[in-house]
């Protein structure tokens, strides 16, 4: 059975998470202590008891799901599960990262203070309240490029996430995807909702925050992972690390790519994948994108033990 091991995205983050991971694995404790020697502050404190509204900024809440995907992942490894169980490693934007913290080509404080940049350099992009996101459930790809495309009037509209079958989120400046949001509904959508993001992410509009990035990544060593990443840009895998920088940037202003990089991994012969950290929505995704696979969410103690004991078997 060939598996990939996935890690989610913004919006999957919890008060608590990670916590009984850390409380039982040695291995899982280190990585938090770790993130908060790199960030210079507890993250760790913000994430196990603080505010969710806190958290839920960008900045806190990109390296904290990193944070705990890669608990995760080290408490999958005490129990002798190692990133090379998988063909494939892939992540949901920020995910990225932690698929590649995971694989060996980042280091965890590099990952860390990476995501803190990310965070912020995404969230000053735009002003709050200029841009905005919405989820078009209900219609494609095809369909959704169209809407943004006639909803932009000069503005910036753009599928920024195209999640899955029937989910495809468009971004860009508030007034341009409010409008995408009454086209889409005219032409069948079955819900338009806008998303309580803070900033219109993987549009033009971030482009200051590529160019952050590009910087940030010019100073930090990256090597080639132990399993390939299939990138959300590409949607297939990469592994040359010159590439895969280049690809962290232009990862900001681009669509994920989620949908077809499950069904190009469908296709070189995964069957089963797990979903390392917090939440279950990439689960629910790959069911919605292809139903042979198998999914397995891996984000408690009793999810690492299961998940390590379905490969003695």
């Amino acid at each position: 059975m060939s598996r990939a091991f996935v890690f989610p995205g913004q919006g999957a983050q919890t008060i608590g998470m990670g916590k009984a991971l850390a409380e039982i694995y040695p291995a899982a404790r280190a990585v938090f202590d770790e993130v908060d020697t790199a960030l210079g502050e507890p993250l760790s404190k913000l994430i196990w008891e603080g505010d969710i509204a806190e958290l839920t900024l960008t900045a806190n809440a990109q390296p904290a799901l990193m944070a705990t995907s890669i608990a995760a992942m080290r408490a999958l490894g005490e129990e002798g599960v190692e990133v090379t169980a998988a063909a494939f490693v892939a992540g949901h934007s920020l995910g990225e990262y932690s698929a590649l913290c995971a694989a060996g080509a980042l280091g965890l404080a590099d990952t860390a203070r990476l995501l803190r940049i990310r965070g912020k350099a995404m969230q000053q992009a735009v002003p709050v309240g200029e841009g905005a996101m919405a989820a078009i459930l209900g219609l494609g790809l095809a369909e959704v490029i169209e809407i943004a495309a006639e909803a932009a009037q000069g503005e910036v509209c753009a599928a920024a996430n195209d999640n899955d079958p029937a989910q495809v989120v468009v971004s860009g400046t508030r007034a341009a995807v409010e409008r995408a949001a009454v086209i889409a509904k005219e032409k069948g959508a079955k819900r338009a909702l806008m998303l309580p993001v803070s900033a219109p992410f993987h549009c033009a509009l971030m482009q200051p925050a590529a160019e952050a990035m590009a910087e940030a990544l010019a100073g930090v060593e990256i090597g080639t992972p132990r399993v390939p990443l299939v990138a959300n840009v590409r949607a297939e895998a990469v592994s040359y690390p010159e590439e895969i920088r280049a690809l962290l940037v232009e990862q900001v202003t681009h669509s994920v790519r989620w949908r077809e990089s499950v069904q190009w991994m469908a296709a070189q012969g995964v069957t089963e994948i797990w979903e390392i950290g917090a939440g279950k929505a990439l689960s629910g995704m790959v069911k919605r994108i292809e139903k042979s696979i198998v999914v397995r969410a891996v984000g408690s103690p009793e999810d690492v033990a299961a998940a390590a004991a379905s490969l003695d078997g």
